[in-house]
């Protein structure tokens, strides 16, 4: 299916969508495969619990919040797809990472999962029909569509590793 249109989520989410360069989004996740898993497997161990400025997630804490939005993304799809009514609650991507202790936690352990969870978040998507990846549904109190959010999901990554390229290596 197609790039999203404007009107198929948030203004906000534009700035993850931009990022994809495929205009399919199962050619997308098909893609992107080699480039997280290069990105995550190039990743300087002796960095992992480094911060670029104060106050700023460490690589490993990138790598959970990666990881805990792919989880929610791949929900907050499940579930519009699934022709729930309910509308979704946002969720504050600060206390999430606040409440993630990564102390105890290799990169590789991290990278391994995140890897492991992507291919589970692609094979759901490539299960949605059609008809799936345009529903429409409500989350964060803002309309969104199924395929928005593949999008989203895989903008979010690509967002997230430039900051890491740019920023911390």
């Amino acid at each position: 299916m197609p790039k999203p249109l404007l009107t198929d989520h948030a203004p906000y989410f534009s700035r993850y969508i931009d990022l994809v360069k495929e205009d399919d989004s199962k050619t997308a996740f098909q893609n992107q495969n080699a480039l997280l898993a290069d990105f995550l497997s190039t990743l300087p161990y002796s960095k992992a619990d480094y911060a670029y400025a104060e106050g700023k997630w460490t690589i490993k804490q990138v790598v959970q919040h990666l990881i805990d939005c792919e989880r929610i993304f791949s929900y907050r799809a499940l579930w519009i797809a699934r022709k729930s009514n309910t509308p979704l609650s946002g969720f504050d991507e600060n206390a999430f990472a606040e409440h993630a202790d990564v102390s105890n936690r290799t990169l590789k352990d991290l990278a391994d999962e995140m890897i492991a969870l992507r291919a589970a978040t692609q094979k759901m998507f490539s299960s949605f029909t059609e008809a799936d990846l345009q529903s429409r549904g409500i989350s964060n109190n803002n309309e969104i569509t199924v395929n928005a959010i593949g999008f989203i999901t895989l903008g979010h990554v690509l967002h997230h590793k430039q900051i890491v390229e740019e920023r911390y290596l």
